[in-house]
């Protein structure tokens, strides 16, 4: 059922459908790849630029959390949650700044995970959506559901756990699969 208003629709009883749990079980494996590509690292590895690109391993799985979180806050608050305030904010999410430590960073991760999954469980369902903010990269009045949502959240966190197995193959040779 689509919305008419900026207000997903409600119910009393929460979603729990077997496509819930498919698309929270996928997000969950690409979050994994990308945790196993930092194993073993330390903050001088996770911060150390390995291409030309200003990515950085812990920076990418900031971004990855910052991007979620953003995300999720899309589901339950509407567009200003992904609206994003200033350009730096976005570009600082890609890298690890002098005291972050990979640590704090991945249990940030974990907490956001936690939040989303929660977030998602309780949906009456999939369908609700919400008006996208105004960007060059959306279509004017274009509308995302929860569902496709979660799809961009699953793509976005598999390209980056695919950025990240590229950074540590450069760093060490390491690599996520093969």
């Amino acid at each position: 059922m689509t919305t008419t208003t900026n207000t997903p629709t409600t119910a009393s009883t929460p979603t729990a459908t077997r496509e819930v749990e498919d698309l929270l079980s996928t997000l969950a494996l690409h979050r994994g790849f990308l945790r196993f590509t930092v194993r073993d690292l330390t903050d001088e590895q996770a911060a150390r630029r390995t291409t030309v690109s200003e990515l950085c391993l812990g920076g990418l799985v900031k971004h990855v959390a910052l991007m979620e979180e953003s995300w999720t806050g899309f589901i339950t608050e509407g567009p200003r949650a992904v609206a994003g305030d200033d350009e730096g904010s976005w570009a600082d999410g890609f890298s690890l700044a002098p005291g972050e430590h990979l640590a704090d960073v991945l249990e940030r991760y974990d907490a956001v995970a936690r939040r989303t999954e929660e977030v998602v469980r309780a949906l009456p369902d999939l369908d609700a959506d919400r008006e996208l903010p105004p960007a060059p990269w959306f279509e004017p009045g274009a509308r995302w559901s929860a569902r496709r949502v979660l799809l961009h959240l699953i793509a976005e966190t598999a390209q980056h756990a695919g950025h990240a197995d590229v950074l540590r193959e450069a760093l060490d040779g390491q690599k996520t699969m093969g």
